[in-house]
């Protein structure tokens, strides 16, 4: 049956950024879909945590700052530790700073790059290593809107989500032929931490809504089916790719 194709049993997932918004909308629909999850943020992810085991899954919790040096290398051990194997990675995690172009500090420039971009790297790296051994792997990038346009007061965040283009592609292209497949998620204009100023905003959130054809802000819960998707065997012939899940805000 195609539904069988969905489904997680068996798998272990690692999700960053986990404690809240997309990241534990994420981590629960991998739970619900079947998959042991491991939930990594800077904040305590015990909520996360416990909710994926009132689903009958087993749950990590994992308070950690991957910007911190060796910390992407060690979040896999602990997950290797505590579950025996790896075979889905979540790369939700991201700061963001907003400011005119000519205002950005190099301060914040460094920590959005370090978060955003470096740290999916090494993570991915360390997380990749274990999967091509085994030959079977998921690798989900979580990117951006400004992965495919320049935004405005945020390049950083910009750059950063467009790297993250370039790193699912390459990726993609050199462990592909070892079994491990990387694609990415492009979330649309969410309700979410981050984009409450945008929100707060009157004129801004107008804009924004009168672009999207949905005529909503997204929710976490949008994602979980693109999650699910990329996550499990139905997905096994799909790499490089970047799934828009936007309310179509890219066909406008």
């Amino acid at each position: 049956m195609i539904l069988d194709q969905f489904r997680l049993e068996g798998r272990v997932a690692l999700v960053t950024g986990a404690s809240r918004g997309l990241g534990q909308a994420m981590a629960l629909a991998l739970a619900e879909a079947g998959a042991d999850v491991s939930a990594l943020a800077t904040r305590d992810c015990a909520e996360t945590a416990a909710r994926i085991r009132q689903l009958g899954r087993r749950a990590e919790a994992i308070a950690m700052d991957l910007s911190a040096p060796g910390a992407p290398q060690e979040a896999v051990r602990r997950v290797l530790d505590g579950f025996g194997r790896l075979d889905i990675l979540v790369n939700n995690a991201g700061i963001i700073r907003r400011a005119p172009f000519l205002e950005v500090s190099e301060r914040d420039w460094d920590e959005v790059l370090t978060v955003n971009l470096k740290s999916v790297f090494l993570l991915s790296q360390a997380a990749a290593r274990h999967m091509v051994e085994r030959r079977s792997g998921k690798i989900i990038h979580v990117a951006s809107m400004l992965s495919f346009q320049g935004g405005i007061r945020v390049t950083p965040y910009t750059a950063a989500k467009s790297g993250l283009l370039g790193l699912t592609r390459i990726m993609a292209n050199e462990l592909a032929p070892l079994g491990v497949q990387c694609n990415a998620i492009a979330p649309g204009y969410m309700a979410t931490d981050n984009t409450a100023p945008l929100r707060a905003d009157e004129r801004r959130n107008a804009e924004i809504l009168a672009r999207i054809p949905a005529g909503r802000w997204g929710t976490p819960e949008d994602l979980s089916g693109a999650i699910v998707f990329l996550a499990s065997p139905a997905s096994d012939y799909v790499n490089g790719a970047v799934l828009a899940v936007d309310g179509g805000w890219l066909a406008r």
